[in-house]
């Protein structure tokens, strides 16, 4: 799996596709202000950021208690310890979803652990899912000391490369990111498309 901005091998490979080739192509600069790459509707999904947990966590405690309160830190709103952007490494990563959204029948789910990597891009950090049928893969912005901006695309399945942000809404991943123990971090996703109301991943070295 390659970060969301280094599919130009896939695209020499396809030829004369060129639509595909425009939707893979690198075009965000990793040193580029996030506010000035992030969508409309992704700046707003970050504003609402409070709202988000605040709807899905109660939800997500009335669904599965058990798991909520025995992770007080994964799941505190308010956790971000200085150093939001995590080494370059292998990581293992999961992913809760919280709070009822569409059609999804839980308010609560828990995906085992895959394995996450992140790399470094200049200014900013590429942070890619390697495993599993959905797999985000995107920049770390830095934002503040505490919280760093993600933006990337959803792959799925058997796909070999993302789409470039911004081609495609249900695709179109943000969130933020933050340091919650020393060696710790998660990725916040408000208001994801599709599920859920809010999706919680965790960051851990692989060792």
């Amino acid at each position: 799996m390659k970060p969301i901005f280094a599919a130009a091998a896939l695209a020499g490979m396809l030829g004369g596709c060129s639509v595909y080739r425009d939707a893979t192509s690198p075009r965000i600069d990793p040193g580029a202000n996030w506010r000035a790459v992030a969508t409309d509707s992704d700046r707003d999904s970050l504003r609402t950021w409070r709202q988000a947990w605040d709807e899905a966590l109660p939800e997500a405690k009335t669904a599965d208690n058990g798991v909520i309160a025995a992770d007080p830190v994964l799941f505190d709103p308010d956790r971000a310890l200085p150093d939001a952007l995590p080494p370059a490494g292998r990581y293992r990563c999961r992913t809760f979803k919280l709070g009822k959204a569409g059609t999804a029948p839980l308010a609560f789910v828990a995906y085992p652990w895959f394995e996450c990597s992140v790399t470094d891009q200049g200014q900013a950090k590429a942070l890619t899912k390697l495993t599993g049928s959905q797999r985000p893969t995107g920049l770390l912005f830095p934002d503040t000391a505490a919280r760093a901006i993600f933006l990337g695309t959803l792959v799925l399945g058997d796909e070999s490369a993302p789409l470039r942000y911004g081609i495609d809404d249900d695709r179109d991943i943000v969130g933020y990111f933050e340091k919650i123990e020393a060696r710790r971090w998660r990725l916040v996703m408000p208001y994801p498309r599709f599920e859920s109301k809010l999706d919680v991943t965790e960051l851990v070295p692989a060792e």
